[in-house]
């Protein structure tokens, strides 16, 4: 996931995958997965959120220059892209 040169580094499916079940599986009852890449670690991260509005807050993120970068957002349990 995440290939090309929009993209800092490729993310492996399989870790993707594993952040989407963490998320449904969590019992604070999260709706949305966002990755984060993180410029000082030199790695993506997940963040779980429970409504659309808070994926705002990480829109910042994307024209910083600090150390995160919002990459995307995804619904944890139809997994589409909804960012």
């Amino acid at each position: 996931m995440f290939n090309g040169p929009d993209f800092p580094k490729a993310l492996d499916e399989e870790v993707f995958n594993t952040w989407l079940e963490a998320g449904r599986l969590d019992k604070l009852g999260y709706q949305y997965l966002v990755v984060i890449w993180d410029e000082y670690d030199n790695e993506y991260r997940p963040n779980y959120v429970k409504n659309r509005d808070e994926i705002e807050q990480y829109e910042r993120y994307k024209s910083s220059v600090g150390r995160e970068s919002l990459i995307a957002a995804y619904d944890l349990y139809s997994e589409s892209k909804v960012y």
